[in-house]
């Protein structure tokens, strides 16, 4: 069996040019301008995040989860914040025919330790219903808080799509719950460490949209 490199050597996928270390050095110091200044950049954007105002979201609305019915603030499970990923859901439907952009973000939320050691839980709000999608969680071998909130993602996702994925933040303050921020699209890659660690490498993540070298 061929291992990926020699699929590559075998098919002539084309490589950057060679040079010597201190071209190539030169080369990297120079991007490393641009890397150090996207970091601060980033840095200044998460300030600001921090900042947003907030709205208060229904403490009560009901969520189904290994035990029936809970509600939001039980989500919580006695921390401060919140992290819940909308995952989507085609009721009804196999695994194989379930959202393939669902799966592979909430597949890599696994090691929850360090969000819980600052005061945060991570969940997943399933749009489907509770005992199907569960199965479904299970089958992949995740053992993320799981509920179902196909009752209650119109009113959570206010204003919003509510059968596409969402990335929700929320606060809580005693028995009140406050959402601080949401994302979807390309903002869930926060998620994900397996296309940050990509896009160090010399093929990035194989997307036709990535600006690469031609060939």
């Amino acid at each position: 069996m061929n291992t990926r490199a020699d699929t590559a050597e075998d098919t002539g996928t084309p490589m950057p040019p060679v040079v010597d270390r201190a071209v190539w050095q030169a080369e990297l110091d120079a991007l490393r301008v641009r890397e150090k200044a996207h970091t601060r950049e980033g840095d200044a954007i998460a300030a600001a995040r921090r900042r947003l105002p907030m709205v208060e979201v229904a403490a009560a609305t009901p969520l189904t989860g290994p035990d029936g019915e809970v509600t939001l603030l039980d989500a919580f499970e006695g921390r401060r914040q919140l992290i819940a990923y909308f995952h989507m859901w085609h009721a009804g439907a196999p695994a194989e025919a379930q959202c393939e952009g669902c799966t592979y973000f909430n597949g890599q939320v696994r090691e929850l330790s360090h969000l819980h050691a600052n005061d945060v839980t991570y969940a997943t709000f399933c749009e489907g219903p509770y005992e199907e999608s569960v199965r479904y969680r299970d089958f992949m071998g995740w053992d993320v808080p799981w509920y179902s909130v196909r009752d209650s993602a119109a009113s959570l996702l206010a204003g919003r799509r509510p059968d596409m994925f969402h990335l929700v933040c929320y606060l809580r303050d005693g028995g009140r719950v406050f959402e601080t921020y949401w994302t979807n699209g390309r903002g869930v890659e926060a998620m994900d460490g397996s296309f940050a660690l990509l896009d160090l490498t010399a093929y990035g993540r194989r997307e036709t949209w990535e600006d690469s070298p031609a060939g």
